[in-house]
């Protein structure tokens, strides 16, 4: 689609009697900037009064800069437009551009994309949430996300005048399910008590510093693996997240080293996701532990068939290489039995982080700047259902945030480390 809807001026036609049909219509005329004109016809009206109605809406419409050019556009064909034009230019994941592409090719154009952008309404909408629901929830919640960003893009875009799936929400009464939360429950997230046993199990683990990125950080997967040294601020003690792992759009698997597809740097899930966060000073020492086995391995292998890439990544291989985003799995579930603790996902740790820090008081706004969250509501509606985690652990969860997040210092010209590594040869 071209940029039909710039246009710089228009008119309107009187009422005509349509010749060869027994109805009636008008023209309108957009004008644009090189002096090029697109003529659209409006006809269809069995009564003169109906195309008079019609013809004054129009010129509201006109003048209130909300006349819709594509009216004969459907709905797949806007998608597919949405997604290669917005989408495709404004997120950095592949994963999250094939995640919405799977959505509208396999639950929203087989319901609605037949039908004409202009002609949808509410009553669709609800519709395509309810047919979707009846199978996965999951989904239903993907595509309530799709229609309201596409759609909210359309306004934008002048295909429509207003967007029809905004404040719709998904049907309540979902097997027992409050709409929009995740009930948070002892099987999905691990006391403050099974915390310890799990970071006391993963020491000298190969995934110990990604177990304290993600339960004391919160960090999501692929942002654990692009942590590079460098984001370190080794004087305030803050790591910044400005990257992540991942596949990059476009990318052309063939054309990459061998074992890159899936480690390219690209850029954080959202805006929001990059983000200055303060390192719990547990983290911090195992940071400052792992440069030490980082420059051990990197002094040591220096020739040979396997030199050591020197690509500043915290969690990598002893040959310097990142680590890709499934490694942590085998292991972690290892840990998971080696502590006797439930089997819960590596995602369900992040959930764990941010649960504790609401229940114990920080702000939904704060813990969604930590989280890297686009919106407050997001961290309240996914994670905010702590009643799961007993009131009685509170004290120890005041004692377990004062452990582990960083203490207040006062400002010092030169911070002493305590004799863990010398860092003048790495800054």
């Amino acid at each position: 689609m071209d940029n039909v809807e710039n246009y710089t001026d228009w008119s309107i036609g009187t009422i005509i009697r349509l010749k060869d049909r027994d109805n009636y219509g008008y023209r309108v005329t957009l004008i644009y900037a090189d002096g090029s004109k697109l003529v659209q016809q409006k006809s269809g009206f069995n009564t003169k009064k109906e195309a008079v109605d019609a013809r004054y809406k129009t010129i509201s419409e006109l003048v209130g800069g909300t006349y819709v050019v594509e009216s004969r556009l459907r709905l797949d064909s806007f998608l597919n437009d949405w997604l290669q034009n917005d989408i495709e230019g404004r997120v950095g994941s592949n994963e999250t551009y094939a995640t919405y592409s799977n959505i509208v090719r396999n639950h929203i154009n087989p319901i609605l994309g037949k039908k004409k952008l202009v002609e949808i309404d509410r009553g669709d909408i609800q519709h395509l949430y309810k047919s979707v629901m009846d199978y996965s929830l999951s989904c239903a919640r993907l595509v309530k996300t799709v229609m309201n960003v596409s759609l909210k893009y359309a306004v934008q875009k002048r295909y429509l005048s207003e967007n029809p799936a905004e404040g719709i929400k998904l049907p309540k009464n979902v097997s027992g399910q409050a709409y929009h939360t995740r009930n948070i429950d002892s099987n999905k997230t691990l006391t403050l008590e099974q915390i310890e046993s799990l970071l006391e199990a993963s020491k000298g683990s190969r995934i110990y510093m990604q177990v304290l990125f993600n339960v004391l950080m919160g960090l999501r997967r692929g942002e654990i693996n692009g942590v590079k040294y460098s984001d370190v601020d080794y004087k305030n003690h803050t790591l910044t997240i400005e990257r992540q792992l991942g596949i990059a759009k476009g990318s052309d698997k063939a054309k990459l080293p061998p074992k890159t597809y899936t480690k390219q740097e690209i850029r954080p899930k959202t805006e929001s996701s990059c983000r200055v966060l303060p390192i719990p000073d547990v983290v911090f020492d195992a940071i400052l532990e792992q440069r030490k086995i980082y420059e051990s391995n990197r002094n040591r292998r220096k020739r040979g068939k396997y030199v050591f890439q020197d690509l500043d990544y915290i969690c990598c291989s002893s040959y310097g290489r990142p680590r890709s985003k499934n490694y942590h799995w085998k292991h972690y579930k290892a840990l998971l039995q080696k502590a006797n603790l439930p089997d819960i996902r590596w995602h369900d740790l992040r959930s764990t982080y941010c649960t504790l820090l609401l229940k114990n008081g920080f702000s939904p706004k704060a813990v969604s700047k930590l989280m890297g969250h686009a919106k407050e509501i997001i961290t309240v509606d996914v994670y905010g259902d702590n009643k799961n985690i007993m009131d009685e652990e509170i004290p120890e969860l005041e004692a377990y945030m004062e452990e582990v997040m960083p203490k207040e210092k006062e400002p010092k010209d030169d911070i002493p480390l305590d004799g863990m590594v010398d860092l003048s040869e790495y800054l």
